[in-house]
């Protein structure tokens, strides 16, 4: 009967630990299959410990675990390679990112689509040339909280209007607003033309969502990309329950540095 709970080979990333006794640690960790789920890695603190070296967020893993409760038991981790640690800000983006899975994804719950988008927005991330290119990083993710709420179904279709089901008519300005989704804008309102809208739903519903998100809103204007950005952060911060994310609180205290 155990062996029907065993887990082998699972891709994975760490999203954050937890101190569980003076040798071990509870990991919260983002599986492809199975969703997001927590570990304990038994003697993980030890100096000796096989896990120590490899148990680090924003690094893709091979992970083996078994156990029918909450928290299952860690039984092997393997460092897949592909790309070194995030630095500077990328390594607070990459934090951020994962704020946001822990604060909005459930537990047990799978969502293979988003698990390839985290994988993409972290070798954005990780890329030695992503440092001298910011607009390629931010245009990571935004692509990423687009999937992201999409996944979780708080995002509404980009094609009309949410109250109305009206179509949106390309030269007319909308908003995207956490009480009614996408309406016309007012003034002053962050806001994207319709054109620009349906463009976004229609990589969204590529098969390679995230690579196809991320060079649409690369090619947006300044002005867009900032518009887009107010107004998934806001969404973001709604759903989360937050004013402003840990992370991104962190992120202005040292820039005000």
């Amino acid at each position: 009967m155990a062996a029907a709970h065993r887990v082998s080979h699972e891709p994975a990333y760490v999203l954050h630990r937890y101190d569980w006794s003076e040798s071990s640690l509870i990991l919260e960790v983002f599986t492809r299959h199975h969703g997001r789920i927590a570990l304990v890695a038994k003697g993980a603190k030890r100096p000796s410990s096989n896990f120590r070296p490899v148990l680090l967020p924003l690094q893709p893993l091979q992970l083996n675990y078994g156990g029918d409760a909450e928290i299952r038991t860690l039984k092997g981790a393997e460092w897949m390679g592909g790309h070194v640690m995030p630095t500077g800000e990328a390594l607070l983006s990459g934090y951020y990112v994962n704020e946001l899975l822990l604060r909005l994804l459930a537990r047990d719950d799978a969502h293979e689509a988003l698990f390839d988008a985290y994988a993409g927005v972290v070798q954005v991330l990780a890329s030695e040339h992503a440092g001298a290119q910011a607009a390629t990083q931010a245009a990571a993710l935004r692509a990423f909280e687009l999937i992201l709420l999409r996944e979780v179904g708080l995002l509404p279709s980009l094609e009309v209007q949410t109250l109305t089901l009206e179509p949106l008519d390309d030269a007319v300005r909308y908003s995207l607003v956490p009480e009614a989704g996408l309406r016309q804008a007012a003034a002053g309102e962050a806001a994207l033309a319709g054109i620009d809208w349906r463009a976004l739903q229609q990589v969204l519903d590529d098969r390679a969502p995230f690579s196809a998100t991320l060079r649409e809103i690369a090619v947006m204007n300044t002005g867009s990309n900032s518009a887009l950005r107010n107004q998934l952060r806001a969404l973001l911060n709604y759903h989360c329950g937050v004013s402003t994310l840990r992370t991104r609180q962190m992120m202005r205290d040292l820039q005000a540095l």
